[in-house]
C-alpha cells in the first residue's frame, strides 16, 4: 500500500503550510500528492505550483469536479500538467451534486449520472490518445456541439499538443454501488470518499469487475495525539460538514453513503439539526465510532495496529490528510 499525501481545497485563503508538506511528503518517499476544489479555489493551480516545486512524487487531482469544466478542457489542463512534470500527472475526476452543479456553474445536474460521467471520461480518453479528431454522438457532452442554438459550423479537432502519456491515469470519484461498478469497468482507479477497512464488503460487488491494476485511494484524516477524542474532532466536523449541509435534505450522496455503512438513523440525524442550523449540534452528533474507523487517530502504536487493517483490504494506496509533517513521518516509517 502506497501514501499519497491530500491537501483538499483552501478555506479562506491558501494554506502557507500546504507547499512545505507536499515537499515533506516527496522527501519521505510519499508516491502522490492531491489537490481539490469545492466552490473556491481550483484543483489545477496549486497542483501546478507544487510540480514546480518537486521533482519525483507524482500529482493528482482529488477531484476536479466536471461541471467545472468541458472534458476537451479537462483534458488540456491534465495533458499540459503531465508535459510540465515529466509525467507525473494522475486526474481524478468528481461529478459533485446538484446544489453544486446548478448552484456554483450554473448547469442542470444530469439526470442521468452515469451516462454523463461515461461520456466525459471517453472524451478525456480521445484527447489523450490522439489517434483521431475528437467526436461523440453523446448526450451530455457531443462533440462537435449540434443543438439548434448552434451555429453548424464546428467540426472535430485532435489536439495540437501531442499528450505525453496516452495512458495518463484517471481516476473516479464515485460514492453510489452502480457509479462504483462503472469506475471500476472505465476508469483506472477509484477515489472513495469515505472507507472502512472494517467494511470492505460494502464495495465488494460493486468492485467484482475491476481489472488489475486498478487503484483503490481512499482519503483518510490522520494524525499522531494522545487524545483520540479530541484528534477525532477535524474528523467529526467535516463529516457533520459533508453528511449534514453538502447536499439536499432529499438528495444528499454522504448522507446515503454513511446510511450504506450502516449508520443509518445518525446520518439522517446530522442532517437534520444541520439543516437546522444547528450545526455544532451536527458535529456533536456524528458518532465517535464512524469518525475513527474512517481515520487514523491516536499514539503511534494505536496507529500501527490500525494501519494493518487497511492493509490487507484492497486500498492501493492511502491518502492521508495529515496536519503536521510528524504525522507524516511516522506514517511514512510504519508502512515502510
Amino acid at each position: 500500500m502506497r501514501l499519497g499525501l491530500a491537501l483538499g481545497y483552501w478555506g479562506r485563503g491558501p494554506d502557507p503550510s500546504h507547499l512545505s508538506l507536499a515537499q515533506e511528503a516527496e522527501r519521505l518517499g510519499y508516491h502522490s500528492v492531491w489537490t481539490a476544489e469545492s466552490w473556491g479555489s481550483d484543483a489545477f493551480t496549486p497542483l501546478t505550483w507544487i510540480a514546480a516545486h518537486t521533482s519525483r512524487i507524482r500529482l493528482g487531482t482529488a477531484v476536479a469536479q466536471m461541471a467545472a469544466r468541458s472534458p476537451t478542457t479537462t483534458a488540456m489542463h491534465a495533458l499540459t500538467l503531465d508535459h510540465l512534470s515529466g509525467g507525473r500527472m494522475m486526474l481524478g475526476l468528481g461529478l459533485s451534486g446538484p446544489q453544486v452543479v446548478e448552484g456554483w456553474y450554473g448547469r442542470p445536474f444530469p439526470r442521468s449520472p452515469l451516462t454523463a460521467t461515461r461520456e466525459y471520461v471517453d472524451v478525456v480518453r480521445q484527447v489523450l490518445r490522439r489517434e483521431a479528431p475528437v467526436a461523440l454522438d453523446g448526450r451530455f457532452h457531443p462533440l462537435p456541439y449540434r443543438g439548434e442554438d448552434g451555429t453548424g459550423l464546428g467540426r472535430a479537432l485532435k489536439p495540437i499538443t501531442h499528450p505525453l502519456r496516452a495512458d495518463l491515469p484517471v481516476l473516479l470519484g464515485a460514492e453510489g454501488p452502480k457509479n462504483i461498478a462503472q469506475t471500476a469497468r472505465i476508469a483506472d482507479g477509484w477515489l472513495p470518499l469515505y472507507w472502512s477497512p472494517t467494511r470492505t464488503e460494502v464495495y465488494e460487488a460493486a468492485l467484482a469487475d475491476r481489472r488489475a491494476g486498478f487503484l483503490v485511494a481512499p482519503m483518510a484524516r490522520a494524525q499522531v495525539c494522545d487524545d483520540v477524542t479530541e484528534g477525532l474532532l477535524p474528523v467529526k466536523a467535516m463529516l457533520g460538514f459533508y453528511i449534514g449541509g453538502m447536499g439536499h435534505a432529499a438528495r444528499n450522496f454522504h448522507a446515503d453513503l454513511m446510511a450504506r455503512m450502516g449508520y443509518e438513523e445518525e446520518a439522517r440525524r446530522i442532517q437534520e439539526l444541520f439543516l437546522a442550523g444547528r450545526r455544532e449540534d451536527a458535529v456533536r452528533a456524528v458518532p465517535d465510532a464512524f469518525a475513527d474507523e474512517i481515520s487514523l487517530v491516536g499514539p503511534r502504536e494505536r496507529i500501527a495496529e490500525r494501519l494493518e487493517s487497511w492493509r490487507k483490504g484492497p486500498v492501493t494506496d492511502l491518502l492521508v490528510l495529515a496536519p503536521d509533517p510528524y504525522t507524516l513521518r511516522v506514517l511514512a516509517e510504519l508502512n515502510a
